[in-house]
């Protein structure tokens, strides 16, 4: 039995993308701190898929510890594809920034992200049809104004993701490494990174994805032979596309 791995699992659009998988018929291992949003979903899966084993792993990968016991947990299991989706943002200018808050952020959005998908590469480089997808964000490639770091944090998952990328494919490993790239998407994510409960995507953003949308832009990144998928940041149509950043090769 082969398995998909997506961290960051329950909610947005980690959640949607373990659902529209289970319609496919796949396994899944799901991620993320919340266990009773894990069980949640997992139910959710069972009514869709009776016939996918679905493992869940509470663990908060904002820790070193739970980031290698996780993998180290998973050993005996065949990973056709790891999804790292978990991470968060923050909106405050640098120097109005909650520096325990972004010492997490980056915890998560970038060691956690390297270590899960190093241990992958290095078990499954050769692997045929083994594929690493790592969530970035459009302003992995855009500064954000009132969030700089976390724009740093995700232009990291972009240009190391590509990276890694290019040199599978140099090294002729059958590995596939891919970036998602969202934009603004209806999720918890405003909340936890403005600080306020309930955050309305209608009433204070212009143009944004719904988590289902998302997760379907995911599975089309999936299908493709592409690096990069990408909202367009002007008119939020979904682009796959080869690398973006120079190489040096």
């Amino acid at each position: 039995m082969k398995y998909t791995v997506i961290t960051g699992a329950s909610s947005g659009i980690g959640y949607e993308a373990a659902k529209l998988l289970a319609k496919q018929g796949k396994s899944l291992v799901l991620v993320a701190r919340r266990h009773d949003e894990l069980e949640k979903l997992r139910s959710e899966i069972k009514s869709i898929s009776p016939k996918s084993d679905v493992i869940i792993k509470a663990k908060d990968l904002s820790y070193s510890e739970n980031v290698y016991g996780l993998y180290e947990s998973l050993a005996d299991l065949d990973i056709e594809t790891w999804v790292n989706n978990a991470g968060f943002g923050d909106s405050n200018l640098v120097k109005d920034v909650e520096v325990g808050k972004m010492e997490n952020m980056i915890r998560l959005n970038v060691e956690a992200l390297t270590v899960l998908s190093s241990l992958y590469v290095r078990d499954y480089h050769n692997v045929e049809g083994a594929t690493l997808v790592n969530v970035a964000s459009v302003v992995g490639y855009h500064i954000a104004k009132k969030g700089v770091t976390y724009s740093a944090s995700k232009f990291f998952v972009s240009a190391y993701t590509e990276g890694l990328a290019r040199e599978l494919m140099n090294d002729g490993d059958k590995l596939r490494a891919k970036v998602l790239a969202p934009a603004a998407t209806e999720t918890g994510f405003a909340s936890r990174a403005r600080e306020e409960e309930d955050f309305d995507y209608s009433q204070n953003v212009e143009k944004y994805h719904t988590a289902e949308e998302m997760a379907e832009f995911l599975l089309q990144l999936l299908e493709s032979d592409q690096v990069v998928g990408i909202v367009n940041h002007e008119d939020y149509s979904f682009e796959l596309r080869g690398p973006i950043h120079p190489y040096m090769g």
